[in-house]
């Protein structure tokens, strides 16, 4: 078999890395590697396009497409109701809790909310095994035990983005992609067992940027159903635009997954961080905190309109951002400033026409519940709601400008503190990570350091008069590591990595791909140490 295991030692690997799986892997490899090769090739060229002045547009040669008159798939019954979803990695108190929250579905994340640790990776596999048979329990250090109630949310499963490697599988000496394993691992050993119980494979697929990488997915899901045996269309997916030039694209997006596709969802955070990366190389670009660029900002309002009236039109379902705050048990003061903003944030989605919306916490299904049930009713969805008025141009899309906007010492004090901790959190295998009350993921994490890199190199000026220059950052690190850094023990791993990352001028696409090797390096080590 060419499929090569490079781990370390994992007994119970072999659960789930039986020889047909990894004869299915290889397979799937071999069949679509050189394309998705292709297609990050083309993004490279692309982003030098943008870096030489070149600005997006809707496609001329696709106009067909956006102006013809047809709809997506048919909706299984178990999501025909998406009112609210949460999010969150793949251990096993966190399936067990999210299954359990009374949101309508679980979306079990591989890529921004898990560190891809190699036991993360295999047991998140053996984790959903366990949930889809209904078997799956927790045994907390108390002695609590937690299982699966009678009637839990529809399970979905986020697999990592196209860009991504799986350094622990290889073909030819090569590393498998990211997605294939976490995807193809998933179906093979699932497909069936979803169908006896009622259910089938469904999928998020994340940081989509063209017509053309949304086309390999579906060549992906028919070439699986044919060699899983399952009907043309069984697998269903929703697509997250959260790139800027995914939001270009919303319609053929659509088009090119049709037999399988049944909604489109809006991501804020990894939408703004591929603003900062498209568009990096001129001056102006979100020039504001982060926690000021909110949904409501005119570019963020035309985005999430725009994927409304797409969906709707389409007969897909629009599927709003995600509420990240934790509730305090010791601060009711916090959780009433915030609940009411998450409310509000709720209630926003549901008057513009989503069907429903994400949150991060079992303790937030309840808020964004009430709104969405107020607002839809037993139609459990709200895709008659066309939204004809709304008409967007590219001009409303790359207008970055944030009314009131300011950059602060603050914002930029909470990008560095944000950025390094959940470093070191993902470092030490955890990708979901609780800081100052809001659930922060790789997503959050990249917007961060996007921001540090960019007001590092442009040399901005803050409200106060500072400068953003490397030794005011080193400054901040070192004010950071005061107060939070005994908490992280790959803290000092982190902060070298954050610097690699921000202080200097060369830009890093995605910050987990030199996470990867730094994670690899400390997995090694720490095997080695367990066996001497």
């Amino acid at each position: 078999m060419a499929v090569e295991v490079t781990s370390l030692e994992l007994p119970e690997a072999k659960q789930i890395l039986t020889d047909e799986a990894l004869e299915f892997l290889e397979a799937l490899h071999r069949e679509f590697e050189p394309q998705r090769k292709r297609l990050m090739e083309q993004r490279e060229q692309l982003q030098q396009r943008l870096l030489q002045g070149w600005r997006p547009d809707f496609r001329h040669d696709t106009r067909k497409i956006r102006e013809g008159n047809w709809v997506v798939g048919d909706v299984p019954d178990d999501i025909q109701d998406r009112r609210v979803e949460i999010t969150g990695p793949t251990d096993r108190k966190m399936i067990i809790n999210a299954l359990n929250s009374g949101a309508r579905v679980f979306m079990a994340d591989f890529e921004d909310a898990t560190s891809p640790t190699w036991r993360n990776v295999i047991h998140g596999q053996l984790n959903l095994v366990d949930a889809i048979e209904h078997t799956i329990q927790y045994l907390s250090p108390t002695g609590e035990i937690y299982q699966l109630e009678d009637h839990v949310a529809t399970l979905m499963v986020r697999p990592r983005g196209w860009h991504l490697r799986e350094p622990h599988l290889r073909v030819d000496g090569a590393p498998m992609a990211a997605a294939f394993v976490d995807f193809g691992l998933y179906v093979f050993h699932n497909a069936h067992r979803l169908r006896a119980h009622g259910s089938s494979p469904y999928f998020y697929l994340p940081k989509l940027e063209s017509m053309e990488e949304a086309q390999l997915w579906e060549d992906v899901l028919q070439w699986t159903e044919n060699h899983v045996g399952l009907p043309t269309g069984t697998i269903k997916v929703t697509v997250l635009i959260e790139t800027i030039m995914a939001a270009f694209q919303m319609d053929e997006i659509l088009w090119a997954l049709r037999p399988h596709v049944v909604g489109l969802n809006a991501g804020r955070w990894d939408y703004l961080f591929s603003i900062i990366k498209k568009f990096r190389g001129e001056p102006g670009i979100l020039n504001a905190d982060r926690q000021q660029i909110t949904m409501t900002v005119p570019f963020m309002r035309a985005y999430t309109e725009l994927l409304v009236h797409t969906c709707h039109r389409r007969g897909a379902y629009a599927i709003g951002g995600m509420a990240a705050f934790i509730p305090s048990r010791r601060n009711p003061e916090i959780n009433q400033v915030a609940l009411a903003k998450v409310r509000e944030d709720k209630e926003r989605e549901a008057h513009d026409g989503f069907d429903g919306t994400w949150v991060a916490h079992p303790d937030l299904v309840p808020v964004a519940k009430e709104v969405f049930d107020r607002r839809v009713g037993a139609g459990r969805h709200q895709r008659h709601l066309l939204r004809d008025d709304v008409q967007v141009t590219a001009d409303h899309l790359l207008n970055f400008r944030v009314p009131g906007g300011t950059m602060t010492e603050v914002g930029l004090r909470n990008n560095v503190a944000v950025a390094i901790q959940y470093l070191a959190a993902w470092l030490g295998g955890v990708g979901a990570v609780s800081l100052y009350n809001l659930m922060e993921d790789a997503a959050t994490a990249e917007i961060a350091r996007a921001q540090v890199w960019q007001w590092v190199n442009q040399k901005v000026t803050l409200e106060n008069g500072r400068q953003v220059t490397p030794s005011l950052i080193e400054d901040l690190i070192q004010v950071g590591l005061n107060d939070w850094g005994d908490r992280w023990p790959q803290i000092e791993e982190a902060v070298d990595l954050f610097r690699s990352i921000t202080l200097g001028p060369r830009w890093v696409d995605f910050l987990t791909i030199p996470a990867y090797d730094v994670l690899w390096q400390l997995e090694s080590r720490q095997w080695a140490k367990s066996h001497n």
